[in-house]
């Protein structure tokens, strides 16, 4: 059986999404990020990066991981490309071309959007928007997430898909890089297949119920 270690309060949500849009059983191992514990070396800490138990599986004491039947694997993008592979049907690459189509749009959106997405993500936890440090730092990374924000924009204007004019784990991965801007509603304006897009993908029973998870979880 598949686990996932993290908790769905972080990247772990984008593979406890794939999970369910494959039907997988599988088993969830709620890790929490060390830098939410007092202290996480603690012999009473709750499970989490730092933690040796935690360490034994992934050594790298990052979340999230998954153990596919001894198979360990990190990096949630990637995690979510085998699991598509592994199990096949429409989410996964038909063709030859297609599975590449899925892993370069992928790394784009890991090396070019989610780095300044996440800029705003961290500034907006830290509660630092108001401040002028923080509003220049979300306004530096929307103006260098726009041209991303075009490049998928006109991508998307064909079929309102990122590969093979269906929903596939190109367009999971990107949506949930993309998730991560949101609190930026005028980047969606600007780009409104996008905004289409976006809203399409979370409309789907498999992100309302990994999202529904998520939210159930203490902040």
């Amino acid at each position: 059986m598949l686990t996932i270690y993290g908790v769905y309060r972080s990247r772990a949500s984008r593979n406890y999404w794939m999970a369910g849009e494959l039907g997988l059983s599988f088993a969830s191992v709620p890790v929490l990020q060390a830098r939410r514990v007092d202290d996480p070396t603690a012999a009473d800490a709750p499970l989490n990066t730092q933690s040796p138990d935690f360490l034994s599986v992934n050594p790298t004491g990052l979340i999230p991981c998954v153990d596919d039947g001894g198979f360990v694997m990190t990096e949630s993008l990637a995690i979510n490309l085998y699991l598509a592979r592994k199990h096949g049907g429409p989410l996964s690459g038909q063709t030859l071309t297609e599975e590449a189509e899925m892993l370069q749009w992928t790394m784009w959106a890991a090396t070019e959007v989610e780095p300044h997405a996440v800029k705003i993500v961290l500034t907006m936890d830290a509660k630092a928007a108001e401040s002028e440090q923080g509003r220049l730092a979300i306004r530096g990374a929307v103006k260098a997430l726009k041209k991303s924000f075009r490049r998928l924009d006109q991508h998307l204007a064909a079929s309102g898909h990122v590969v093979g004019g269906r929903f596939t784990v190109a367009d999971l991965n990107l949506a949930e890089v993309f998730r991560y801007a949101m609190s930026q509603p005028q980047l969606f304006d600007e780009a409104p297949h996008v905004k289409a897009w976006l809203a399409a993908s979370q409309a789907r029973p498999a992100f309302k119920a990994m999202m529904a998870a998520r939210l159930a979880e203490p902040e």
